[in-house]
């Protein structure tokens, strides 16, 4: 735990970390780990992989923790510690409309929720991401927004728009917030759990049935970017993806190209 802060991971891998490697130091637990061969690994994966039925994101995690303290901590060499890999699972983003997004935003009367939800969508924000703004990370001048220590720890610039930018000055003279862009309780972080609440309850109030999740804001403004004819290049920039193959996951969600599409059975049922 001590090396995860000095390498500066963030609390949340931290937090997963030390959990998914607690789990391994009690499968393990009178054994000295040292001595634990990678065939054995791999059959604790596996194992897991039957009882728990988990997804290959908490495969991989689980993995990367205990390859850390092999590779890391005892610094033993990479090739020493093969571990089976989970085929990369290819799920389509969840998307919302304009026309849903407009009507979760109108539902809303609380001007720092309202602003909340405004500024992840037109930003294409992750949530830790709108939580860790301070007041100066919005630059009006140039109509910026400052994403300090994104995802890898690294730092960009997002969208500030116009209208957006005339809400939030309305919440700061409600609020008058004095170091988080959104506090909660005696000026600390807003929480996590709240912003959640807020959507999904906003999303209720707008009769959206199907089911949500805050990060579909974000999908929804690199997908819309890409309908109204926005280079794929610009959106990689805007959301901080290291990989331009993260951003084209969006090519297969668009209706840009799609919408452009003849159906073949609208011929037929012409013709007839």
């Amino acid at each position: 735990m001590e090396l995860l802060k000095q390498k500066r991971y963030s609390e949340s891998t931290i937090k997963t970390y030390s959990a998914y490697f607690k789990d391994y130091i009690h499968y393990f637990a009178s054994r000295d780990l040292t001595d634990i061969k990678t065939e054995e690994i791999n059959d604790y994966i596996l194992l897991l992989i039957r009882q728990k039925n988990m997804s290959g994101s908490e495969q991989n995690q689980r993995i990367n923790s205990i390859k850390f303290y092999y590779e890391k901590v005892l610094g033993r060499e990479k090739q020493l510690i093969k571990i089976e890999r989970p085929r990369k699972e290819k799920n389509l983003p969840d998307t919302l409309s304009k026309t849903e997004i407009q009507n979760i935003l109108r539902s809303i009367s609380n001007v720092k929720h309202r602003c909340l939800l405004e500024l992840i969508y037109s930003a294409g924000l992750r949530r830790n991401e709108v939580l860790n703004l301070k007041i100066n990370d919005v630059d009006s001048k140039r109509m910026l927004i400052k994403i300090r220590g994104g995802k890898g720890k690294k730092d960009r610039y997002s969208l500030l728009s116009a209208n957006v930018l005339i809400h939030l000055r309305e919440y700061f003279m409600a609020y008058k917030p004095s170091k988080w862009l959104f506090e909660g309780q005696n000026g600390q972080q807003y929480s996590s759990t709240s912003i959640t609440r807020v959507f999904k309850k906003s999303a209720g109030k707008a009769g959206i049935k199907k089911r949500v999740h805050l990060h579909m804001l974000r999908h929804s403004f690199a997908t819309h970017l890409l309908e109204q004819g926005t280079n794929l290049r610009v959106i990689q920039s805007l959301l901080g993806h290291e990989n331009i193959q993260t951003t084209e996951i969006y090519t297969h969600v668009s209706n840009l190209e799609i919408g452009k599409v003849i159906n073949p059975i609208d011929e037929i049922i012409s013709s007839k």
